[in-house]
């Protein structure tokens, strides 16, 4: 087993394609806290993080034995792309489900802990502006969307999120300017007041 954890991704692709469940095993074990906990942050659910996690990798099993795999030494990318996906094709259904609920339990693509409670007129005026501003994220372009629920919602690096979506770090960085640009306008131009005093 040591000599598949001296392999790289890349030689345990073909390794597996050629019929080594052991060479896929690997890439699980390798790969998979990092995929889940992205997974996990983005969903906030653990039986559904399992469900996507799982079908991750179900993607991916079926991707490199039919041969249509050629991410090139980009295996991370390419599995981190897949799990992206899945979790946006889940919000979308979701969407189109018309499934709207305010319980903190459920899930939440906007879950944001890093605003604090202080007094009630602040926590008002704070969900206020939070709402706000997700109601004007569902006017972006999607491409735009995606890069800023990623850097503000989850947290992640412009690499981060550069790899997940397959773009450069300058693409991405664009993205997000026009992100910002764009909400600044709508803002302006329904006279909303995006600031937290």
């Amino acid at each position: 087993m040591d000599i598949y954890s001296k392999m790289s991704d890349e030689e345990l692709v073909v390794s597996y394609s050629e019929g080594n469940d052991i060479a896929f095993d690997t890439l699980l074990n390798r790969h998979k806290q990092l995929v889940y906990n992205y997974i996990y942050h983005s969903v906030r659910d653990n039986g559904l993080a399992e469900d996507i996690f799982q079908d991750t990798f179900i993607k991916a099993i079926i991707t490199i034995k039919q041969g249509k795999y050629t991410e090139s030494g980009r295996f991370k990318s390419w599995i981190m792309r897949i799990a992206h996906n899945l979790i946006i094709d889940h919000f979308r259904q979701k969407k189109n489900e018309k499934i709207i609920s305010n319980d903190e339990n459920e899930a939440d693509l906007f879950n944001n802990p890093s605003f604090c409670e202080e007094t009630i007129e602040s926590k008002m005026v704070k969900t206020q502006v939070l709402e706000d501003v997700k109601r004007l994220i569902c006017y972006l372009p999607e491409q735009q969307r995606e890069v800023l629920e990623m850097r503000y919602y989850k947290d992640l690096s412009f690499k981060e999120i550069a790899d997940i979506t397959g773009v450069s770090i300058n693409t991405a960085l664009g993205r997000m300017r026009y992100a910002i640009l764009n909400i600044r306008k709508m803002a302006t131009d329904n006279r909303m007041i995006l600031t937290i005093n």
